[in-house]
């Protein structure tokens, strides 16, 4: 299980201040320390599956700092096909949680889910933890742990939200979760002379993955260099992996580090 906590979490979302900053503070405080469990029990325990749900509830949550929609809900009033049937339950089933749960038969699916009285009690979405655990019953329910597989940003952002609205806002945030897991994974290993280098792995992200990718162009390996250890990057390694007769898994350890830097 990957170790990610608060602190992981306030170091991809922006930095609030005011209001907002406290409402943020609050709702990472809560879930905490739940926040690595509650995602492994999902599956969603990669690097990249991490990432891209980090990535998606960042932004749908305006940075950690709401659980519940700004808008009234006003304008779900009488939405027969979101199960709104009786007058107020377009306020009363606004959306809550980190990825929203919008409408009254939402409510009650997801609360028979997570065995919670949702549907009575539609307040109880907005709880920190709760909201946390709806976001991971959407992801699940819409099997977004395959797209995140294929580090498909597209894909993922259609699924979660519909189409691609604050597309450059969630890359953006992307990134800054890969930063931040390469960080919580790298190990230090020894290399040549005492030397020392990270143990990268796609999904990794930042300066180290650049020198990675300089090292296999200059190899002979034609990726681009972008610092983004993706499908091509980690191609390019299972090649170099078996031209020199190591396990090839994709992963740059001291052996391939070794080698490349030969």
């Amino acid at each position: 299980m990957i170790p990610v906590d608060g602190d992981f979490i306030l170091s991809v979302a922006p930095r609030l201040s005011g209001s907002r900053g406290e409402s943020q503070w609050r709702i990472v405080a809560e879930i905490s320390g739940v926040f690595s469990s509650t995602l492994s029990s999902y599956e969603i325990n990669t690097r990249l599956r991490i990432a891209h749900f980090m990535a998606q509830i960042t932004h749908e949550s305006a940075g950690f700092c709401t659980t519940e929609e700004f808008a009234t809900g006003a304008a779900y009033e009488g939405r027969e096909d979101l199960g709104n049937i009786h007058p107020g339950d377009g306020r009363r089933y606004k959306g809550r949680g980190l990825i929203q749960l919008t409408g009254r038969s939402n409510y009650r699916k997801i609360g028979q889910m997570l065995n919670l009285p949702l549907e009575d009690k539609p307040q109880l979405a907005g709880q920190p933890v709760i909201s946390l655990k709806i976001a991971c019953e959407y992801w699940k329910s819409r099997n977004i742990n395959d797209a995140a597989d294929r580090d498909n940003l597209i894909k993922v952002t259609k699924l979660v939200n519909g189409g691609l609205n604050g597309l450059d806002d969630r890359r953006q945030y992307l990134q800054k979760a890969k930063r931040a897991l390469a960080t919580i994974e790298g190990i230090r290993v020894a290399i040549n002379e005492g030397g020392n280098s990270i143990v990268l792995r796609r999904g990794s992200f930042g300066e180290s993955v650049r020198e990675l990718q300089e090292f296999l162009v200059g190899k002979g390996y034609s990726i681009a260099i972008d610092g983004d250890f993706g499908a091509a990057t980690e191609l390019a390694v299972m090649l170099f992996q078996k031209n020199h007769n190591v396990t090839v898994d994709g992963i740059v350890g001291q052996k391939t580090w070794a080698l490349l830097k030969a």
